[in-house]
C-alpha cells in the first residue's frame, strides 16, 4: 500500500512555497506537487521589525490555496510541516501571523533557528548526491538571510548570516537602475558577513562540491541559460561559473527594472530584488574564491518533507 503524501511549506522573506511528496522507495522523494508564489512576507521587516498586514494578507491567500492543494492530494492531518525563517525571526508580531496561518493551514508555523534552517537545507540539497562527492558546502541565499552549511553525510558546521536579496535591496538599492556606489555598498556589506564563513569553516573554500540554493541562484542560472519558461530539470544541477554569475550581474545591474524584464528567465515579481540578490551572490563567489557552483532546486522544502517521512 502506498502511504499518503506529506506536505512541506516554506514561508520565506520573499516567497512562500509548497512541496507535496511521498517516498520514492529508495530513500528519496517522489514529487506530487511543487508550487511557489512570491508574497514578500518580509517586506520592510528589516526596518520596522514588524510583519506588514498587507504582506500577511498576501501570504495568507497563498496558504489558503496550498491548503486546497494538500486536501486534493490527500495529505493527512499531522503530516504538514510549515517553516518560518528570517522574516519571522526578525518580526516582533510573528505570533499574530502564526495564529492566522495555523487557522488556514491546520498546522502552526515553526520558527526555525538559523542552524536548523541550514541543516534542513543541507539535507534537502544533498539528498540526491553520492556522499563520495563531498564534503559539501551548501548555501541557501534567501530573502532575508543566507544559511551556509558544511559536511558530508550531515552538517559539521553552519552559520546564518543577515544577507538576502530583500534585505540588501531595502538597505542599499534606491535607484533604478542602481548607482555604482549602491552596488559597491551592498557587495561590501555581504562580503563582510561572508568573511565569517572562512572564519568558522576553514575547509569551506576548498570543498569539492559547492551547492547554491533558492530563488536568486536559480534565477541567475535561468537568465544565463536563457530560459523563457521555468524548467526545473534544466536548472537543477546546472553548473553556474563565477564568470557567468558576474556577467548576469553586470547585465541586470545596469538595466532599469523595466528593461530587466526582457531577460528570459527573470520573472516580474523578482525583478526589483534580483540585483540585491546578485550582489550577495557575487560577493560569495569573490569572498570564498569559488570558480563554480552547482545549482540545486532541492532545498529546505525537500529537507522538511524528508524529516516527515522519517516518522512514517
Amino acid at each position: 500500500m502506498i502511504p499518503p503524501p506529506v506536505a512541506a511549506i516554506d514561508c520565506g522573506t520573499n516567497s512562500t512555497r509548497l512541496l507535496v511528496a511521498g517516498p520514492d522507495g529508495a530513500g528519496g522523494l517522489r514529487t506530487v506537487s511543487r508550487l511557489m508564489h512570491i508574497t514578500r512576507l518580509g517586506e520592510a521587516v528589516d526596518r520596522t521589525h514588524l510583519l506588514d498586514p498587507t504582506a500577511i494578507e498576501r501570504t495568507q491567500a497563498v496558504l489558503a490555496e496550498y491548503r486546497e492543494v494538500m486536501d486534493a492530494h490527500g495529505v493527512p492531518a499531522g503530516q504538514v510541516r510549515m517553516a518560518a525563517t528570517s522574516a519571522a525571526r526578525d518580526a516582533t508580531n510573528r505570533d499574530e501571523w502564526f495564529d492566522a496561518a495555523e487557522r488556514v493551514v491546520g498546522a502552526r508555523p515553526e520558527l526555525l533557528s538559523g542552524a536548523l534552517e541550514a541543516d534542513l537545507s543541507f539535507r534537502g540539497a544533498t539528498s540526491g548526491l553520492e556522499a563520495a562527492r563531498g564534503p559539501f558546502l551548501v548555501f541557501d541565499l534567501g530573502g532575508g538571510s543566507t544559511e551556509v552549511a558544511y559536511g558530508t553525510d550531515s552538517v559539521e558546521a553552519s552559520v546564518s548570516l543577515e544577507v538576502g536579496c530583500v534585505r540588501l535591496t531595502e538597505r542599499f538599492i534606491a535607484s533604478d537602475p542602481p548607482r555604482p556606489e549602491e552596488l559597491t555598498a551592498a557587495i561590501s556589506y555581504a562580503q563582510a558577513w561572508f568573511d565569517d564563513v572562512l572564519r568558522t569553516m576553514p575547509g569551506a573554500a576548498s570543498a569539492p562540491a559547492v551547492l547554491g540554493l533558492a530563488g536568486t541562484v536559480s534565477t541567475v542560472a535561468a537568465v544565463e541559460i536563457g530560459l523563457a519558461t521555468y524548467d526545473r530539470d534544466r536548472i537543477h544541477h546546472f553548473v553556474l561559473t563565477k564568470d557567468a554569475a558576474e556577467d548576469v550581474f553586470r547585465t541586470l545591474a545596469t538595466e532599469s527594472r523595466a528593461d530587466r524584464l526582457a531577460n528570459p528567465g527573470l520573472e516580474e515579481a523578482r525583478a526589483d530584488v534580483i540585483v540585491g540578490g546578485c550582489c550577495a551572490l557575487v560577493a560569495l563567489y569573490r569572498t570564498l574564491g569559488l570558480d563554480e557552483v552547482l545549482v540545486s532546486e532541492a532545498d529546505i522544502l525537500d529537507g522538511l518533507a524528508l524529516s516527515l517521512l522519517d516518522g512514517l
